[in-house]
Formats: C-alpha cells, structure tokens, sequence
C-alpha cells in the first residue's frame, strides 16, 4: 500500500470543554497518511490518477471549522470518515495535536487508524 500524506495541516477553530476554550479559536495540527495505490499515477503523471492533497486540505479545513468540537478525538474521527468515504483511500491514519494544551508539554494529542471495512 503506498501514502499520500499531509504533514501538520494548521487549522484555527473553537475546541476544547472548558468555558473559556469556547469563546476562542485555537490552533490545532494534523497529519493525515491516506493509504491508497499510487501505481497508474506515477505511470499517467495526471492528477486524476492520485489524491489531490489540495483538495484534502481544503475539505478537512472546512469540517473541523465547520461547527465547534470538545474532544480532539471527535476531531480525528470526524476526519478519518470524510477521508474514507469522499477519496479513493482503502485506510487513514489521523494525528490531531493541540499545541498549548498542556502547558508543560509541547504538545498533545490523538491518533487514530481507521479502514474502509470499519465504515461498512
């Protein structure tokens, strides 16, 4: 199975439980690895034949800013299954980091796996 990844894809939305956290956006970072078959378009070179990281960045934007979350594990699932069922991807990995959370940490997080057979 070959990857197409997206490396700490920022996106600025409303997370988080608490009172406070609901009135602010915050940062949060994503990687994605989409497992698919690369083959036909390392052959073709056509963007047809592969999964347009744009078009990934710009949909998975548009959900997490969407409506406001709590959990960054919402976050990851919602993503996992908007990568699943709109592109031609057979399994994900989804990392969500909330930089800041923690304030003696760099970073926390969540990370996920999830296959098409887990939709059906």
């Amino acid at each position: 199975m070959d990857i197409v990844f997206i490396k700490q894809l920022a996106v600025d939305t409303v997370i988080g439980v608490y009172d406070w956290e609901k009135q602010i956006k915050q940062r949060l970072l994503l990687d994605l690895e989409l497992g698919c078959d690369l083959t036909r378009a390392g052959r073709s070179d056509e963007l047809r034949h592969t999964l347009d990281y744009a078009v990934i960045s710009e949909r998975v934007i548009a959900l997490i800013t969407a409506q406001p979350l709590e959990l960054i594990e919402s976050v990851a699932e919602r993503v996992a299954e908007l990568l699943l069922s709109e592109f031609a991807t057979q399994d994900v990995k989804v990392t969500v980091y909330k930089p800041g959370a923690v304030p003696a940490a760099q970073t926390v997080g969540v990370c996920i796996r999830r296959s098409r057979e887990a939709l059906s």
